[in-house]
């Protein structure tokens, strides 16, 4: 009996561990950080008036993707006031926009209803540096676990949050960066800290906080030898993620011109790939003993071994793909394959350990959102609303097509039994009702 009750407790605590996962959806690219849920039973087809669990509309401008944990589901966004659509662009570091003001939002939904539980007003900004019309004030999506939501804008201010009650705990308005054309990358939770990164016109650097208190536990700059000072060649929007190393936890980090390994518990410097390139948006992946990185622009996918110190050599990069990769969408692997989408919607799949390409198919439209795999499908939204569900499998083979009224920039999440798209305009819950 005492085998058996231990093999029960066993399987229990694996189970709500498979669940826990399959039911949070608590920062950029999922639980795992890869794009991929465990999730079941989750609808290949909807319309407006299909398979909507609820809609809501969400007030001001905000690329931020949805986080999920428990009963909840937020988001970030933002309120431009007095933009003047004929002010100029700017050629040089810290020159204010067309924006009079911006105010920081985070929302929060129940997942059950969508009724908005938070509409928090966490601050504002007048004459903000500049941002793209394509960017919004509000691109960087939140982090968030029991009890706290990480809300995140860049250099215009980092805030946490009280789930339950919504009140703003600590706040950093001090952290500095001229991000050019808008701030992108997100932040991550790793133990006891936030791991922010910016890539701007005359900052580069990694900053970890102590989540509890918003202090500063260390700060590393970047240090890269850049080949023109043009801001645009030193921007990026990475979100950073962690991967074990052969036991040790590596922060890896990408930007222009290099992608950077950190360790998490310091900002000591393990190793950098210089591989050329600007605006990188996709998070790293790994899978088949191997890193997968990309160069932003330059379109280059680039395997690299595991392991590698200091200044990666050219033979610790196992093969390059040079043709649909993406600088927005980041990348999916699956099964021992890597399916891409690029910025102008080509789906692709690549042997992951060789690098061939086994098909390239044309999406209708171009796509920044980032794609996710759920039950052996992915799901890859593009600008104009349109959802391309196919399976993940080494032939293209079109699952169904998805119409909403407006466009997605940003990536969908999916917890329990529904996946949850930001569209321009609303938050959708997609599930069977």
């Amino acid at each position: 009996m005492h085998v058996r009750s231990l093999i029960a407790l066993v399987l229990a605590l694996i189970t709500s561990a498979i669940s826990s996962a399959a039911d949070n959806w608590p920062a950029f690219r999922g639980p795992k950080g890869d794009g991929t849920s465990e999730a079941k039973g989750i609808p290949t087809r909807w319309s407006e008036t299909e398979n909507i669990r609820w809609k809501t509309p969400i007030h001001g401008k905000g690329w931020s993707s949805p986080v999920v944990w428990g009963d909840q589901v937020w988001l970030t966004t933002a309120d431009e006031d007095g933009f003047d659509p004929k002010a100029p662009i700017p050629k040089g570091p810290n020159a204010p926009g067309g924006v009079k003001k911006v105010t920081f939002f985070a929302m929060c939904m129940d997942t059950k209803t969508g009724k908005v539980l938070h509409d928090i007003n966490l601050g504002f900004q007048e004459k903000p540096q500049y941002c793209h019309p394509f960017n919004s004030y509000a691109s960087p999506t939140p982090v968030i676990e029991e009890g706290r939501l990480y809300a995140h804008f860049g250099s215009l201010g980092t805030w946490a949050v009280d789930t339950a009650s919504g009140k703003a705990l600590w706040e950093r308005r001090d952290l500095k960066c001229d991000h050019f054309r808008g701030a992108g990358s997100s932040p991550i939770l790793y133990k006891n800290l936030l791991i922010l990164i910016f890539d701007g016109f005359d900052f580069q650097y990694v900053v970890a906080l102590d989540k509890d208190t918003g202090k500063t536990v260390w700060r590393q700059d970047r240090n890269i030898k850049y080949k023109t000072d043009n801001g645009d060649y030193k921007k990026a929007y990475a979100t950073a993620r962690v991967l074990e190393v052969d036991g040790k936890p590596n922060l890896i980090c990408p930007s222009s011109e290099c992608t950077i390994a950190y360790d998490p518990e310091t900002g000591k410097e393990l190793w950098r790939l210089t591989h050329g390139g600007m605006n990188g948006a996709s998070r790293p992946i790994a899978g088949n003993g191997m890193m997968f990185l990309t160069s932003g622009h330059t379109g280059k996918l680039l395997a690299v071994k595991q392991g590698v110190q200091g200044n990666v050599p050219e033979e610790a990069i196992a093969w390059t793909l040079g043709k649909g990769v993406p600088s927005r969408p980041s990348l999916l692997f699956h099964d021992g394959l890597l399916f891409l989408t690029s910025d102008n919607g080509i789906a692709t799949a690549v042997d992951a350990k060789s690098g061939k390409a086994l098909y390239s198919e044309r999406l209708d439209g171009d796509t920044s959102a980032s794609p996710v795999l759920v039950d052996g499908n992915i799901y890859s939204c593009n600008q104009a609303g349109k959802t391309f569900v196919f399976t993940a499998t080494p032939e293209y083979n079109l699952v169904a097509t998805n119409r909403l009224d407006d466009g997605c920039m940003a990536s969908p999440a999916v917890a329990g039994d529904a996946l949850y798209i930001r569209t321009k305009s609303a938050l959708y819950c997609i599930a069977k009702k």
